[in-house]
């Protein structure tokens, strides 16, 4: 009788064990984690919030510094529009490819249990950061001459590119390590501590950028070295704190420097995913230059209007980004957890959210364009141009959010391979559809259409991806 008294709560206990996607064996650490119980949406939010004031953050300082540098003079300006792509690819690789894949490592890890694993990654996610900032510096140090000038920028513009990535670049292990760093956390679930360091380092370079570059008081103006020393320097410190805290065992998760070996295997479970993940920044740099050749045949004006409506992209990205970050050690540590039903909801959860938000700003730059355009001019040709632009674009806004955060979630469950099938038809479509138009002479309104399809085309083939995969770990 005790023995079959036994097996019953036994089987019990496996049934509900059943319903949670948990193992009735399974470590206290796992069953207690708060990521693997409770409502998906509070837990969302609270993971995603601090991520946005981050990451907004980071894009105040991009435009603070577009902005020191406008004071600089127009060559500045345009060694600056050379040099920006470099620096935001590196940022989007860091941050999000090569980043967002050691988050997912280690929620995977940590949802099953298994805490030495997540720290023997978090090592390697250092070393990665350290190899892939120095190779960067020393590839584009001593080729910067070549490499802006192969992308447009001549004389006086391309001397001012080069000042500046000759500054920015020495940088570049600051960049990796910070962002590497701030991944190993949120993977562990904590996003406070690594958006408050990431906050604090924009602050900071939006401070000593506009010092050094522009010569506020008694400081030597230093122009466009003095601009990228901003980054540098702030990115240098930002990476030192994250190491400490790290290193002092308050994050629940260590980074045993020394005591981990390199490992093959632990560089392929972040690179696997990382590395595939990569190809998209890539081609969304891609698709923006190819933007900006094709508007720039309509003129300077039409060119400026678009520039504008881009400029408000650039400013709402990182909300989609910060919703699709917050996923990943939702949906990473229940993958590890064995927990994929919750994985998927915890999936659709940010990117209903992700979609919802966008779509609400897209549809209000739709119908008031007038509210962000009149920040920036008057000139009726201008506000025409990109009102125009948003009349297009802005009601799509919302395919363009649920299709980042769901690039975020299949990247934690292991499957972003084929998402980037919905990058590559936006690519494809602005490509070969933009080539066409221009070919034509079709007026500018059809361009902006086209790019308002690309998106659509974008966020639905997403979905239709992630609904059609199988998460099952095998």
């Amino acid at each position: 009788m005790a023995a079959a008294a036994t097996l019953a709560k036994r089987r019990s206990s496996g049934g509900q064990a059943m319903a949670t996607g948990t193992s009735a064996d399974a470590p206290a650490a796992v069953r207690d984690n708060p990521l693997l119980s409770g409502p998906l949406l509070p837990a969302l939010m609270r993971l995603a919030l601090p991520n946005m004031g981050a990451m907004v953050a980071g894009s105040v300082a991009a435009i603070a510094e577009t902005a020191y540098v406008g004071r600089l003079g127009v060559p500045a300006l345009a060694g600056m529009a050379v040099v920006f792509p470099l620096v935001m690819l590196q940022a989007m690789l860091s941050a999000g490819a090569i980043g967002s894949g050691v988050s997912a490592a280690i929620a995977r890890s940590l949802g099953a249990g298994d805490t030495p694993r997540a720290e023997a990654l978090a090592v390697h996610a250092l070393w990665i950061g350290v190899i892939a900032g120095g190779v960067t510096s020393l590839v584009l140090l001593p080729l910067a001459p070549l490499v802006f000038g192969a992308l447009g920028a001549k004389g006086a513009a391309l001397d001012q590119a080069v000042a500046y990535a000759r500054v920015a670049f020495i940088g570049s292990i600051g960049v990796w390590t910070v962002n590497l760093l701030a991944a190993v956390l949120r993977g562990a679930g904590n996003m406070a501590v690594p958006s408050t360091v990431l906050l604090l380092t924009a602050l900071l370079q939006i401070v000593i950028g506009g010092t050094l570059g522009l010569g506020l008081g008694p400081v030597p103006r230093l122009g466009m070295a003095g601009v990228a020393a901003g980054q540098l320097v702030a990115y240098a410190i930002g990476s030192v704190v994250l190491l400490v805290y790290l290193r002092a065992g308050r994050a629940g998760i260590a980074v045993p420097v020394g005591a981990v070996p390199p490992t093959a295997a632990y560089f392929a479970a972040i690179l696997r995913t990382g590395a595939t993940a990569a190809v998209s920044p890539i081609m969304s740099i891609a698709t923006i230059v190819i933007l900006n050749r094709l508007v720039a045949g309509f003129g300077p004006t039409v060119l400026a209007g678009f520039g504008i409506g881009t400029r408000l992209e650039f400013l709402l990205t990182p909300l989609s980004f910060a919703i699709g970050v917050a996923s990943v050690p939702l949906v990473g540590t229940a993958i590890g957890a064995g927990m994929v039903p919750r994985a998927r909801a915890a999936t659709w959860t940010a990117a209903r959210l992700a979609a919802a938000v966008m779509a609400a700003i897209g549809l209000m730059m739709a119908l008031v364009p007038g509210l962000w355009v009149g920040i920036f001019t008057s000139d009726a040709p201008t506000v025409a141009a990109a009102s125009q632009y948003f009349h297009f674009v802005g009601p799509t806004y919302g395919f363009f959010g649920a299709g980042m955060s769901l690039f975020f979630s299949a990247l934690a469950a292991g499957k972003v391979a084929p998402m980037l099938l919905a990058g590559a038809l936006r690519l494809g479509i602005v490509a070969v559809g933009g080539t066409a138009l221009v070919a034509m002479a079709a007026p500018v309104w059809m361009v902006f259409a086209l790019i308002g399809a690309g998106i659509i085309v974008y966020g639905a083939m997403s979905i239709l991806v992630v609904w059609r995969a199988d998460w099952t770990r095998r």
